[in-house]
């Protein structure tokens, strides 16, 4: 190990940071010049990949958990020769380049994960630990070790400081998750000023407490800081973290130490003083030849590991084909070929209890499914038949048990996602969604297929009362970008839904059940339409003849609009019930197919759900009405509350009538 080389590299990977940052006049400077000594160690002596193919699938990941100090990273993909060229470094924060201020998994070859939100990529690392862990118990052979990497994350005070960080470093130490390796840039700074001022644990003790294996070294001594990972690497059997003693800002002789070095550009006065510290010239993006020759014998390095894994590959296929058949399937599998059974019609099911039937059937068929519940299973329904639970001494159990994790369990099922060869889907109560709604975000902002099994979806789980009854939810997950929202009203609907989210490989799915019994309808005797139109999103469940009215309803209010469209007959008013699962679907159908559900003449319209009415205006229009919650629920038995607060058909038949006569009134005037 060439000390003298390493550290020049690791000077240069200041520069083009401070360059960076300079040139745009924004971003964070401390991170990647505090880092940049164990960073350039990780990534010349002991990280695994492939420049010239970032997606290969045995390679090691990293993950930089503080994602504000992306310049690091983007200097770090540069140098090893990914297909970032110095122009957009030097276009940093700008629009249309490939480096955003934060790092954007699928905008920048060799970024593993979107990170900002701090302690999430941390979190993503869990799981992409854990997915190598799964899949090396289920498919790896003796002398045959298919899936064998290590995953590196970077994480800083602030990262450890989320709670997030708890859950999942919990997480990770209980399932002994031997190849993860997390690096703690320890540089006692924060925004606000050092880390004393709200931070005071004993970092390493924590870890310990959680069953990690820990270090501490400086994390300027390269040398130490690579005995640390060589000694971490052989820790298979505990997650190991290393406490990187670091100066924020190292090399600016005014402002390293200090919050002022964080998130501000150190001005370009300070750049030339650190050039000159550094040993640098006064250059912008300043590169020698040695130092890009030294980091880019990542190519070479990673063309011979790749090569020699896929002739690890070929014999695995020659000696185990059939494995290897599923193996080279993971994630990729045709789902458009799984097989559900219809529901029979004239019983009363739960879209929970519905869902849990459907994935004891798309388990057997689906190697890649991986699934949990944050301590739920029961209730959730997630547990499919024949599968047993991932442990540390179970590894290839398809099902996990996340614990009253829920953030957490949403963000490492991103860094399920992420890894590949899994598709993950994770279970709790819908009102908890707002505990993971970062996560579920993240998994929408970076094209995720995550399933989120989302049940007790309404005031229809009683008893437990408005601590447990989500009402805003429905219109909060709606409004969030490239989140499928599918709420079905019986259990063949159900099916429709985890076929979408199944097929939905570009972005995440939440399921919203129901904890109470749905009536299962007979479609074909009762005159109603066929369950696989739910795929559209919004559909004409059943009408009469000339009617002049429309319901509209999700979930279990389907049955209230049915009910109350008998009300409406009775009084001699033809009525069309839409059952609408996913507004969002039903949004993307062509504008023929959503007026030939909705036609604009029909103006007398009123839409029911057990949930906020925001949102719903955009269907029934400015002569419609919306029934719904704009309030909390209350604690009773669910038929008493959908009563007292007057979600009822009758109430439904009286907004109807309602509607017309505003209509009359108004056309007379």
């Amino acid at each position: 190990m060439n000390l003298e080389l390493l550290q020049k590299a690791a000077n240069v990977v200041r520069g083009l940071s401070m360059d960076g940052v300079q040139r745009a006049n924004s971003g964070h400077p401390g991170l990647p010049m505090g880092a940049a000594d164990f960073a350039t160690v990780l990534w010349t002596q002991f990280l695994t990949h492939n420049p010239a193919n970032p997606g290969w699938f045995n390679r090691d990941r990293f993950v930089l958990s503080g994602g504000h100090g992306s310049m690091l990273l983007y200097s770090l993909l540069h140098l090893s020769g990914y297909d970032l060229p110095l122009s957009e470094l030097q276009n940093f924060r700008q629009w249309g380049s490939h480096t955003p201020g934060h790092p954007e998994y699928g905008d920048t070859p060799g970024v593993e994960t979107t990170t900002g939100p701090l302690g999430q990529g941390l979190a993503n690392a869990v799981g992409m630990a854990l997915a190598e862990s799964s899949l090396a118990a289920r498919f790896n052979k003796p002398e045959m070790p298919v899936v064998d990497h290590f995953t590196y994350c970077m994480v800083g005070d602030g990262d450890l400081e989320e709670g997030i960080s708890h859950e999942v470093a919990s997480f990770a130490g209980h399932n002994k998750l031997g190849k993860l390796i997390v690096l703690y840039d320890d540089n006692n700074i924060t925004i606000d000023g050092k880390t004393e001022l709200s931070f005071s644990e004993n970092v390493l003790q924590r870890f310990a407490a959680y069953g990690w294996h820990t270090q501490k070294v400086d994390g300027h001594d390269m040398a130490a800081v690579a005995a640390a990972l060589e000694t971490a690497r052989q820790a298979t059997g505990q997650p190991s973290l290393i406490a990187c003693q670091t100066i924020i800002g190292k090399g600016s002789p005014n402002k390293a130490g200090t919050s002022h070095v964080h998130g501000s550009p150190l001005g370009e006065e300070e750049v030339t003083l650190s050039k000159a510290a550094l040993g640098l010239p006064d250059e912008e993006f300043y590169i020698p030849d040695d130092v890009r020759a030294f980091f880019r014998e990542a190519l070479d390095k990673g063309k011979a590991a790749e090569e020699d894994w896929n002739r690890l590959l070929a014999r695995y296929q020659e000696a185990y084909p059939q494995e290897a058949q599923v193996f080279a399937q993971l994630g990729k599998e045709d789902v458009s070929a799984l097989q559900v059974a219809d529901f029979e019609p004239g019983q009363a099911l739960a879209t929970r209890s519905a869902s849990g039937a459907i994935l004891d059937q798309l388990a057997a068929q689906l190697p890649s499914l991986l699934g949990g519940s944050a301590d739920l299973t029961p209730s959730n329904n997630t547990y499919p038949k024949g599968e047993t639970s991932y442990s540390p001494d179970n590894r290839s159990g398809r099902y996990i048990h996340y614990g009253v994790r829920e953030f957490g369990m949403g963000a490492i099922m991103n860094g399920l996602a992420l890894h590949g060869g899994v598709i993950p889907y994770g279970g709790t109560f819908f009102v908890f969604s707002d505990y993971m709604r970062s996560a579920m975000r993240m998994a929408a902002l970076m094209g995720l297929r995550v399933v989120f099994v989302l049940t007790h979806d309404s005031i229809g789980l009683g008893e437990d009362g408005p601590t447990h009854q989500p009402v805003e939810h429905l219109s909060s997950l709606r409004a969030m970008p490239n989140m499928m929202v599918f709420r079905p009203a019986d259990a063949n609907e159900t099916i429709a839904g985890w076929q979408l989210a199944l097929a939905n490989t570009d972005g995440p799915t939440s399921l919203v059940l129901t904890r109470q019994k749905l009536p299962v309808y007979d479609r074909a005797a009762q005159g109603y339409a066929p369950a696989a139109l739910a795929a559209r999103g919004g559909y004409i469940f059943c009408e009469d003849d000339d009617f002049t009215a429309i319901l509209l309803a999700s979930g279990s209010e389907l049955e209230i609009a049915l009910e109350a469209r008998k009300l409406l007959n009775d009084q001699g008013i033809g009525v069309r019930v839409v059952s609408m699962p996913s507004t969002d679907i039903f949004d993307k159908q062509d504008a023929a197919y959503r007026q030939e559900v909705l036609p604009p003449n029909v103006r007398v319209r009123v839409a029911v759900e057990a949930g906020a009415t925001w949102g719903w205006e955009r269907y029934v229009g400015l002569d419609g009405a919306v029934l719904g919650l704009d309030r909390f629920g209350a604690s009773a038995p669910y038929k008493t509350i959908y009563r007292e607060l007057g979600l009822t058909a009758e109430r439904v038949k009286e907004l109807t009538l309602q509607v017309m006569k505003n209509i009359l009134i108004n056309e007379k005037q």
